[in-house]
């Protein structure tokens, strides 16, 4: 095999392939053929290998016995230990030289795994983030639990924002009602913005037994096509108006929360504060780390075979569309739900993957040049963390995920907490 860099990211591999090594690529391309032939005078998938050649010629098995051919050509290729193959190569050969008997070319030319030339991954300097928190913040969130654990009682008087407005109400469009249009005795949080834009805000100042036409318009991007970007009539009739009463604070409203270890007032402040500052350090760490590795990428340079990012954006695709379906969405009824529109959704996947791909070759880089490996520990712990978590024995766990997978993404969990350890908060 003769290799060959051709550019940054692409390697091209020629081999010899002997009369032998094709001659078997034949043989493999005729049985695949020969159960489906027919020729009168035999049996169908019975006709002999000379009668076949006879009447279609051997060069009709060229093409199947090629693909037989490079199928071999092609791990060899990949066992290349100074390149990786990250995407389909295209197949380079001269027909007009391919004779049965005589040995011949052929060519594999292949993106490969790019170089990385790191710049600066150690002690980068970032502005440090507070995660303190005050008691004017702690007082809020209580507020806030109070209110959600508050209970609806009816209320005198008009409809206002954050009331919770029980209606029937019947949508029409060019006078005529329109399909899931028509609810009795809906509830609704006024304020919540559950419904089209302009449909709560006009329900304001309704009082109990009233009625009104509101005029609104669905969005253009609205997963009933029929009504995007229509204006359509709701006729709404307000039965109840209905506010609600926040809980006192007190011990026992503290108690009725079943909250482990938390029984009073001031341990209710303590631990909301607690969890508070465990929040905000946990967003101020994936704060930094995104700072840390947008500077790492941005001074790394790297040639990346579009291959690679094409087929990352494929995965991030997929995985999408599995969410998808495990809320029984059609994948663009999901995006729309999602506020994303197909047009955005193909930006973002772009932007993302080609993100996700430089970030796993530079923390590679970064693994490679501290000498960061899996050590058999680390193997056997994580094996046991991944069967613990899928419930699976550790050996099926193996057939999923060989070693080789999971040895590099230790080295690169590796090289990322090494990188975050050796941050300068200033």
């Amino acid at each position: 095999m003769k290799v060959e860099k051709i550019a940054n990211n692409r390697v091209r591999y020629t081999f010899e392939v002997t009369p032998h090594e094709f001659e078997h690529g034949l043989d493999h391309a005729f049985e695949h053929v020969a159960k489906d032939v027919e020729i009168k005078g035999f049996r169908k998938g019975h006709v002999p290998r000379n009668v076949y050649e006879t009447k279609f010629g051997v060069e009709s098995l060229y093409e199947d016995a090629l693909n037989h051919v490079l199928h071999h050509k092609y791990h060899e290729a990949q066992n290349h230990p100074d390149y990786e193959i990250v995407g389909q190569p295209e197949i380079e050969v001269d027909f007009a030289n391919i004779k049965r008997g005589e040995s011949f070319e052929i060519s594999l030319n292949a993106p490969v795994k790019p170089e990385v030339t790191l710049g600066q991954y150690k002690s980068i300097e970032v502005k440090d983030i507070k995660t303190s928190v005050s008691d004017s913040e702690v007082n809020a969130e209580i507020k806030n639990l109070l209110t959600a654990n508050g209970s609806l009682e009816p209320k005198e008087g008009a409809l206002e924002f954050g009331d919770t407005a029980i209606f029937d109400f019947d949508g029409y469009l060019d006078n005529e009602p329109f399909e899931g249009g028509k609810a009795e005795n809906y509830q609704l949080e006024i304020g919540s913005n559950q419904f089209i834009p302009g449909f709560e805000e006009q329900m304001v100042g309704l009082n109990p037994g009233e009625s009104k036409d509101l005029n609104v318009t669905f969005p253009e991007n609205y997963q009933a096509e029929n009504l995007a970007g229509k204006p359509v009539v709701f006729k709404v009739k307000l039965h109840e108006v209905k506010a609600k009463k926040t809980s006192e604070l007190n011990d026992e409203w503290v108690q009725s929360l079943a909250r482990e270890g938390v029984q009073t007032v001031d341990e209710l402040k303590a631990a909301t504060k607690k969890e508070l500052e465990d929040k905000k350090a946990e967003e101020a760490k994936n704060v930094i780390a995104d700072q840390v590795l947008t500077t790492i990428l941005d001074q790394a340079v790297m040639d990346i075979p579009q291959e690679m990012i094409d087929e990352e954006i494929k995965h991030y695709k997929e995985s999408v569309e599995q969410q998808a379906k495990q809320y029984g969405l059609e994948f663009d009824m999901f995006l729309s739900l999602s506020g994303v529109s197909p047009e955005q959704f193909e930006v973002q996947a772009k932007a993302d993957s080609e993100k996700r791909v430089k970030t796993t070759l530079v923390l590679e880089a970064v693994a490679k040049a501290e000498n960061l490996t899996a050590t058999e520990e680390d193997l056997r712990e994580k094996y046991e963390e991944l069967a613990k978590r899928y419930n699976m024995a550790v050996d099926e766990i193996k057939k999923y995920l060989p070693e080789s997978i999971l040895s590099n993404d230790v080295a690169i969990n590796k090289a990322y907490q090494l990188v975050i350890d050796s941050v300068v908060k200033i």
